[in-house]
């Protein structure tokens, strides 16, 4: 553990630094660094030099390394004897369309009053660099009071996460040694609830597929050819039908291997969390939870595979009426995994479970939509324990280890190609409207969000 007056020092300088803080992230909220608009290469550049800029300020090793889309900024700090950690985030935004829904320009940032608290209003506030410079801000306060930054850090801060980070994978094969850590920290996440901090320890895998169905050289007229001619929106249908049974479970053989029951330790930790599925529902018009019969709705949402529909487009659609039958039907769909389910064998078996459905005169074509397993985190490291008190002592509420329903590759990649676990604490909220105009990051998050990683350095030094 951290010398305990030195760590109420640094919470001191951070205490006395919010302003100037506050600052820094406001000037880097207005560079545009939209990583998915080839427009914007430049602003996504200019954000990857403002943070060797900075790190390089505090006295890390720091560079901007090219790849063949936009930049990654690599960081060290000295060598020593602690236990090496790698930080990662990202300072690439999603674009701002539409518009016109804005309140603010959404590279104009500013400090709101709201009846929830003070909020930093801009694109890229919450995701991903409101919660990157949370990193930043706890090394600056480190070394004002220590003289010299936290040894053994390594920061990698990427610039294409929103545009699917098509340059991650050969840049972490290709630098595995100057990037391995004893343990990955991402900041890309969320409280479980307000004033409710979290350490999220399992992670859905992901198969995304297209699946495209061709009849007729044509549509055809439904009175001439209908019940004769096949109908590849019903060939369609009646595959994506039966992927479920009536209890909610997935039917493709082999779905359920290396698929693991919640540990009866979790399961009563995720009970007490309380959580109101009405409530959750009811936040989009919904009120009564569907899915597989049996499971906890917490079990459903982290713990639990999935296979979603996503969109299904053929025949006329438009207004008024036509009645025929369509010579081509589209689908897209997607299956989330848990606990040891392989992406490769999903995909397989979904594929062989829609042509079981198509006639000999329909063809069939697939489309991949990527696909990466799941992750769940040794717990039983104590730093994951250590991290936990370090967030309790500065939100005055124990933290909770969670799940997340979505996917975060960059976890599986850490393990795969570094051999790391990753623990993953942000401190974004349900309401930060990320991915959506008027996004916005609690100050609050941003303070304190610092704060806790000062504390969680100390824990784990």
């Amino acid at each position: 553990m951290g010398d305990r007056h030195r760590l109420d020092e640094v919470l001191a300088q951070l205490r006395a630094g919010q302003d100037a803080a506050l600052k820094r992230l406001l000037d880097f909220l207005r560079i545009p660094s939209i990583s998915t608009d080839p427009a914007h290469r430049g602003d996504v550049r200019a954000g990857a030099e403002w943070l060797r800029d900075q790190l390089a300020g505090l006295g890390f090793a720091a560079q901007v390394h090219d790849t063949p889309g936009h930049p990654m900024v690599l960081a060290r700090s000295a060598p020593g004897d602690a236990r090496p950690l790698l930080f990662y985030g990202h300072y690439d935004v999603q674009p701002v369309d539409p518009l016109s829904l804005w309140s603010s320009p959404p590279f104009e940032p500013s400090v709101e009053d709201t009846p929830g608290g003070r909020v930093i209003r801009c694109r890229g506030a919450s995701d991903d660099k409101g919660q990157l410079m949370t990193f930043v801000e706890a090394f600056r306060a480190w070394k004002a009071v220590h003289g010299e930054l936290p040894s053994d850090l390594i920061l990698l801060f990427e610039g294409e996460e929103e545009s699917g980070s098509p340059s991650l994978r050969p840049f972490l094969t290709a630098n595995a040694g100057a990037l391995r850590a004893s343990l990955a920290m991402i900041c890309d996440t969320g409280m479980y609830a307000d004033g409710r901090p979290a350490i999220t320890t399992q992670l859905r895998g992901l198969v995304g597929e297209e699946v495209v169905i061709r009849g007729a050289d044509r549509d055809l007229h439904s009175g001439s050819f209908g019940g004769l001619a096949a109908n590849p929106v019903m060939v369609l249908a009646q595959a994506l039908a039966a992927l479920k049974d009536g209890a909610g479970r997935v039917t493709l053989p082999g779905f359920y291997d290396g698929v693991e029951d919640l540990p009866a330790e979790l399961a009563r930790d995720w009970d007490a969390l309380g959580f109101d599925a009405g409530e959750f529902l009811g936040r989009v018009g919904l009120s009564l939870p569907a899915g597989e019969a049996g499971r906890s709705p917490l079990e459903m949402l982290w713990n639990r595979p999935t296979a979603e529909i996503n969109g299904i487009t053929g025949g006329y659609a438009g207004e008024g009426f036509k009645t025929v039958l369509p010579a081509e039907a589209r689908a897209k769909v997607s299956f989330r995994l848990t606990g040891r389910q392989d992406p490769a064998r999903i995909r397989a078996a979904f594929r062989d479970h829609v042509r079981a459905f198509v006639p000999v005169d329909c063809s069939v074509e697939f489309h991949e939509h990527g696909g990466s397993p799941a992750s769940v985190m040794d717990t039983s490291d104590p730093a994951f324990a250590a991290a936990k008190r370090a967030l309790g002592e500065e939100w005055g509420r124990e933290a909770a280890f969670i799940g997340a329903g979505g996917s975060i590759p960059i976890a599986g990649d850490f393990r795969e190609i570094l051999g790391m676990d990753s623990m993953l604490i942000g401190f974004g909220r349900d309401d930060d409207r990320i991915h959506s105009p008027n996004e916005k990051y609690d100050l609050e998050s941003f303070v304190k969000g610092a704060r806790s990683w000062a504390r969680i350095l100390a824990a784990l030094r």
